[in-house]
């Protein structure tokens, strides 16, 4: 009765702003009271809390590797999203501040790398690493066929040495995916691709890889296994990915696939918490510099990245925008320091050297494949099923009666933002249809 007899008080008020006021003024302490009540047991949260889902990922911990890894292999790109995909757009890193020393010492794993290729090996990278479906979801990606919602322009940026364009889209289920075109000056393909690629060299600019291990890899395709593990900031605790991965080359062209793949050699532990579904991949290709001399002297990367790490997707888009040019601007020194190292003729790593082999795309599979892409594209629009002419209410008219109605009526303020509020909602229903 008290809230009852406050809120009419409230609608007594002889304006609206008067009526507004006193609602903010009563609902800001409650939603102040909720920020804290969440923050304080998010810090003080108890061991116990955590016992159910333990037991939870333990009876279920192969069914739902099962199903990440086709979740993971049928969706396309990023996320930024969230507050670690912003260091991936490129793919790259914040410089947060951490001990890498003392995380490595606490998480270590089983080093199981077979460079054999045994077939047994060879029939699970069929089943469940990287295959030709991944190049040919990358390709759809590149030339923008994939059947995916528009692309959101976001930002557009440059520095002397480097361009940078970024875009996203939401789904409807799914993480919002990310977009980035990023052109380097001076700098050549293949060196590109063995600086994404180089993980001993990447703990060098990259300060949020706690810890970095080659479970697996093949030396006829070059596919690697690889365990990754990430520091996050603020709230969040430290995320895993078991990363499969592997490039094919066309020409001067490479088209790099990574994505989330079960791994049964690393068992899922609760902390740090397992990211199932990654996707981060990039097309690298020479292009013309921007200084006019028509030379091919500057690298272009197409990078297209999602992942779900278990934070709301609203909350990981915000962080995304907010820090993403901050990130991104901070690869080109990482690739210049690179660029210097290799030039002072220090060997490459062993993993640099496995980005140099490469899946070789002929000239009559990639003439099919684009084939493919454009007929599937094509079905797709014809497919497409068309709005009917009938169904669609005209906004206009549905406001317009609403002015014509609320003005007739002389019930106060409220009835008539009642009116409006519902003719708003049947002109969006009207657009929809």
């Amino acid at each position: 009765m008290v809230l009852v007899s406050v809120f009419l008080e409230i609608l007594r008020k002889p304006t609206i702003g008067d009526a507004l006021s006193e609602v903010m003024m009563f609902i800001a302490p409650l939603w102040v009271a909720v920020i804290l009540g969440v923050l304080v047991g998010w810090a003080w949260k108890p061991k116990w809390a955590n016992l159910g889902r333990d037991m939870l990922m333990d009876c279920s911990g192969s069914k739902d590797s099962t199903s990440a890894s086709s979740e993971s292999s049928s969706t396309g790109f990023g996320s930024i999203s969230s507050l670690n995909s912003i260091k991936f757009l490129l793919p790259s890193c914040t410089s947060w501040i951490m001990n890498d020393g003392a995380k490595k010492d606490s998480f270590s794993l089983p080093h199981t790398l077979d460079s054999n290729c045994r077939s047994s090996q060879i029939e699970k990278e069929k089943t469940g690493f990287v295959t030709d479906e991944d190049l040919e979801h990358l390709c759809k990606l590149v030339e923008e066929k994939d059947g995916g919602p528009a692309w959101i322009h976001m930002m557009d940026r440059s520095t002397p040495t480097m361009a940078y364009q970024a875009w996203r889209r939401d789904l409807e289920n799914g993480p919002t995916e990310y977009r980035s075109r990023t052109v380097f000056e001076d700098a050549t393909p293949e060196m590109v691709r063995d600086f994404f690629w180089d993980d001993e060299f990447r703990s060098k600019w990259d300060n949020m890889l706690v810890s970095a291990a080659t479970m697996e890899e093949c030396p006829t395709t070059g596919t690697m296994v690889v365990h990754w593990v990430r520091k996050f900031p603020f709230f969040c605790s430290d995320r895993e990915y078991v990363i499969g991965r592997r490039i094919w080359e066309s020409g001067r062209m490479y088209y790099c696939v990574t994505k989330g793949v079960p791994y049964a050699s690393v068992p899922r532990k609760s902390k740090p918490r397992r990211v199932d579904l990654y996707y981060s991949s990039w097309c690298i290709r020479a292009v013309e510099s921007r200084n006019g001399d028509g030379k091919l002297s500057a690298c272009e990367v197409l990078l297209f990245h999602h992942e779900d790490m278990g934070i709301p997707w609203n909350i990981a888009k915000l962080g995304v925008r907010q820090g993403m040019w901050g990130t991104v601007q901070k690869i080109d020194p990482g690739l210049r320091a690179y660029q210097q190292e290799r030039a002072s003729e220090v060997p490459p790593s062993h993993c640099a050297f496995m980005a140099q082999i490469n899946t070789k795309v002929s000239a009559d599979y990639q003439r099919s494949l684009e084939s493919k892409i454009n007929d599937s594209s094509d079905l797709e629009t014809h497919n497409s099923p068309e709005k009917p002419l009938g169904k669609n209410i005209p906004k206009l008219l549905v406001v317009g009666g609403a002015i014509a109605l609320a003005c007739s009526l002389d019930r106060g303020l409220l009835t008539k933002a009642v009116i409006f509020g519902v003719a708003r909602r049947f002109g969006n229903i009207g657009r929809r249809l």
